[in-house]
């Protein structure tokens, strides 16, 4: 099991034609090695290029961009809170990433690693349903996200018999730029202004969003992670301390 975590990490999206190039890069990286998180580490960066082509032989589909078809998290009680859903949405940026940490925690089944975006794009639809103090309220439009010097760090677990979790805690942003239309249903210049608003001090709000980021990119891939690396076979590429070079 511990294997398919590593698979989900490593395992980029590349071309047939590239696989015994992409194993190259794995193939000093031994389980139970001194080095093995630090060699994991390097090699995920030299995979890169990959995150923007598939690979049909082994039914990875391209990773920069993503896309997800519906996510959606729900905060508050059942009458007073709110619910979001985010629906087509498409993600980019992760070609240009940076891995700057890995540890395994091969006992525990589990892996976390800390990445670097110089930049981060999202842009999707969504729609907002809440029981609030001032009534009911149920709103939709789309949305653009740019995240800029994003850090981010992953945590994947995958304990025998049980399903891949993953959770991504966003640890700093340098800036971000957030377009939603349809706001105030419609309103353009009062939008306008509250656009310029969050844009120019959303660090504060940032502190009380952040949460629910962190919960709608978890849920998101758990299901992505899950669906592409199911049957990777990932034992191809990583191989035990006492095993045989590949």
């Amino acid at each position: 099991m511990l294997l398919c975590l590593l698979a989900v990490i490593f395992a980029s999206p590349f071309d047939s034609t590239a696989a015994a190039e992409f194993e190259d890069h794995f193939k000093d990286c031994r389980m139970g090695a001194s080095n093995f998180d630090s060699c994991i580490r390097e090699a995920l960066n030299a995979v890169r290029p990959y995150f923007k082509t598939g690979l049909p032989k082994y039914n990875v589909e391209p990773f920069d961009p993503f896309y997800a078809k519906e996510i959606s998290t729900r905060r508050g009680l059942p009458m007073l809170g709110f619910t979001i859903t985010l629906r087509n949405v498409t993600e980019s940026g992760w070609s240009s990433s940076k891995v700057t940490k890995f540890v395994s925690d091969l006992k525990n089944h589990k892996v976390v690693y800390t990445q670097s975006f110089p930049e981060k794009f999202l842009s999707g639809e969504y729609e907002f349903n809440g029981n609030l103090i001032t009534g009911r309220m149920n709103n939709k439009g789309k949305f653009t996200l740019a995240l800029y010097d994003l850090v981010q760090t992953t945590t994947i677990t995958m304990p025998p018999g049980e399903k891949l979790k993953v959770r991504v805690e966003v640890q700093t942003i340098r800036d971000l730029k957030l377009h939603i239309s349809n706001l105030l249903y419609g309103r353009e210049v009062l939008e306008g202004i509250l656009d310029r608003i969050i844009n120019g001090v959303w660090q504060p709000g940032f502190t009380v969003t952040k949460p629910m980021i962190n919960d709608l990119v978890s849920t998101a891939f758990t299901e992505i992670f899950g669906k592409a690396f199911q049957n990777f076979p990932f034992d191809r590429v990583i191989k035990t301390k006492s095993s045989n070079a590949l």
